[in-house]
């Protein structure tokens, strides 16, 4: 079984820059939430066919399966959603991994940083340049993003 243990949190644009050209990527969903999540990915020269069960805290199922890109870009056009398109930054701080994804298209403007952990309650250091945790605020999930983008969010509450 995977489980994938992930905290988000929203990045400073004015403390991190990017280091190299990062890696972009689109991806689309077949199916969304609640359960389960069903999302085609292209990264590159790569493709990613990938189940995500019901968020548990910060825990889910995850299963990740790499799929010819000719399939996933047939499969895009099942999409139930708008695409996701983003840039993906591998940062590496205190001995661990941060993927930092800067949004582009519908989501433009949204700057946010993952971590994946071992265990819930896992300690790592945080970097300089992150903002609020929102791991658990559903419309910073991708599948969210896909319905509602950050572009159409509207200024937020006094």
């Amino acid at each position: 079984m995977a489980l994938e243990i992930e905290r988000k949190f929203l990045v400073d644009p004015e403390r991190w820059r990017p280091n190299g050209k990062g890696n972009k990527l689109i991806q689309a969903y077949l199916s969304v939430e609640p359960n389960p999540t069903v999302r085609v990915r292209i990264a590159g020269e790569k493709a990613f066919l990938t189940i995500k069960g019901r968020s548990e805290s910060i825990s889910r199922l995850e299963f990740e399966y790499e799929i010819p890109v000719e399939d996933a870009r047939e499969l895009l056009c099942l999409a139930v959603s708008n695409p996701v398109e983003k840039t993906r930054y591998e940062v590496e701080f205190g001995g661990f991994i941060w993927e930092v994804d800067e949004f582009s298209g519908k989501n433009s403007g949204l700057l946010m940083a993952e971590i994946e952990l071992d265990a819930e309650l896992q300690e790592f250091p945080h970097p300089e340049w992150l903002l609020e945790e929102v791991s658990a605020d559903r419309r910073y999930y991708n599948s969210s993003l896909s319905e509602y983008p950050f572009q159409e969010w509207g200024p937020p509450l006094a």
